[in-house]
């Protein structure tokens, strides 16, 4: 049997964690069985699906580089489909036209409420002929469920499930004005594209009961089903707008690569072993159902960030400046010179061990995205207008014009620099760092000074004496 999934997102919104993760277990089933993943996208909604969320979800879906096999299916487009798979269980007796009105209704459901049932149809058309419907109500076609026994689920991840059949009412396939319904278009649809397999969240193992007695009532073999827990946030709730940020897209928008965004989805739920840091290679070769729990996974933040920096870093310099340059061209509004790429490229290797996302590493980096004159804050114009600052930054500069420019050549000039003066290395750095940076925080003294250059340093540091000495 090859193995068929699909992703089928109703495009209501932005593609946010959750569905990224259905999305990213489907396609590592069928990556590691060699199957076929499909997108579907279920815009049967037509009032509440938008072009904007059907874009955001091709995006996120391409962001993180989950492609899909063969041309997407727009489920508004096969309603003729759905429509005549309703008709044909009319035609078989399994199905029947309803013509109860909304107001019966309302009196149904309150009834059954107060008789401390579950509020559902009562099936008052279930068995009455056509020819008694009243007058100018267009009616429903509903599905004729078993009224005994059991409907029972042999979920890959939930394990045996039932419920009774008297918990099901007779739900509706098509509606009044002929639209079908979600859950007759999803049959139809899986059933038409061989779909072997079903991996959606838990919040849909309910309407797996109803879909399952469509696919008895049809005639069609269903597909395995694996609902896979919720994901909740750090306080066990679940996963909401405030826990942050819930859409693909937004995570993108932070600074977060998208290896660090799947690794992260994909141990939320499956595990192999204590292994943390997972490739794409290897989660294509290990994936599959028998490791996913039935708890509902906890997303937290500094996981988030820790496997960030881990991608960051194992990125080489030139793949992470490709990365970069969207967040870069933000704070400077001009496009990269050559001058600044060199520069970059050459101080990555510093900035991107200090920094968990690409937003942090761009702010890191802007000292390397300007030219002296800079623009020094309050706080640095307070450490350059101090005397002794100034008298030092003056004493070091000789010595800048001189020195072979590597980094071990500048850290021994620095460093016996200061001892020669019986001062501590810090006084001598901190200065340097901010009339050379304008920040409190940098790479090392000697790595800025070897990225920057000799002519740029240099022009820095005079740059900073002569405004020390304005502001002093």
């Amino acid at each position: 049997m090859s193995v068929v999934t699909r992703f089928a997102p109703s495009p209501t919104g932005s593609l946010h964690l959750g569905s990224a993760r259905t999305a990213l277990f489907n396609w590592l089933f069928a990556r590691h069985h060699k199957g076929t993943f499909l997108l579907r996208i279920e815009d049967t909604d037509r009032k509440r699906s938008t072009e904007a969320s059907i874009k955001a979800i091709f995006e996120g879906l391409q962001w993180l580089d989950l492609d899909w096999d063969q041309d997407v299916v727009f489920q508004c487009s096969r309603a003729a489909l759905h429509a005549a798979a309703a008709h044909r269980l009319v035609e078989e007796g399994k199905a029947y036209y309803c013509y109860a009105t909304l107001e019966e209704l309302e009196n149904m459901r309150a009834e059954a409420k107060a008789k401390g049932l579950p509020p559902k149809y009562n099936g008052f058309w279930r068995d009455r002929s056509p020819q008694l419907a009243p007058s100018g109500v267009p009616p429903v076609i509903r599905l004729k469920v078993p009224q005994q026994g059991e409907t029972l689920i042999n979920d890959l991840v939930q394990g045996s499930v039932t419920v009774s059949n008297t918990q099901l009412d007779d739900m509706v396939l098509l509606r009044s004005d002929g639209t079908p319904t979600y859950m007759l278009s999803v049959v139809v649809d899986d059933h038409e594209a061989d779909v072997t397999h079903v991996i959606r969240g838990g919040d849909h193992l309910t309407n797996t009961f109803r879909q399952l007695q469509l696919y008895e009532a049809l005639g069609w073999k269903a597909p395995q089903f694996a609902h896979i827990p919720l994901i909740h946030g750090s306080d066990g709730a679940k996963l909401s707008k405030r826990h942050g940020a819930v859409s693909v897209n937004s995570y993108r928008d932070l600074g977060y690569l998208q290896e660090a965004i799947c690794n992260c989805l994909l141990r939320l739920g499956w595990g192999h072993g204590d292994d943390e840091i997972i490739t794409r290679e290897q989660a294509i070769a290990w994936f599959d159902i028998d490791h996913v729990g039935q708890a509902p996974a906890r997303f937290e933040f500094a996981r988030l960030d820790h496997l960030n920096a881990h991608y960051m870093r194992t990125l080489s310099d030139a793949s992470l400046l490709e990365r970069l340059i969207p967040f870069l061209t933000k704070p400077i509004s001009v496009p990269l010179s050559d001058t600044h790429r060199t520069r970059l490229l050459k101080g990555l290797s510093g900035l991107k061990r200090r920094a968990k996302t690409l937003v942090e590493l761009a702010e890191n980096a802007l000292p390397y995205l300007i030219n002296a004159p800079i623009p020094y804050s309050l706080e640095a114009l307070n450490v350059l207008c101090v005397s002794e600052n100034n008298a030092l930054i003056k004493a070091v500069l000789p010595l800048l014009t001189t020195v072979e420019w590597t980094h071990a050549a500048l850290e021994t000039c620095l460093r016996t620099f200061a001892s020669d003066r019986s001062i501590g290395f810090g006084k001598v750095a901190q200065p340097l760092r901010w009339a050379l940076t304008g920040c409190r925080v940098s790479p090392s003294i000697f790595e800025v000074l070897d990225t920057l250059g000799r002519t740029e340093s240099v022009a820095r540091l005079k740059d900073a004496c002569q405004t020390g000495e304005h502001h002093g």
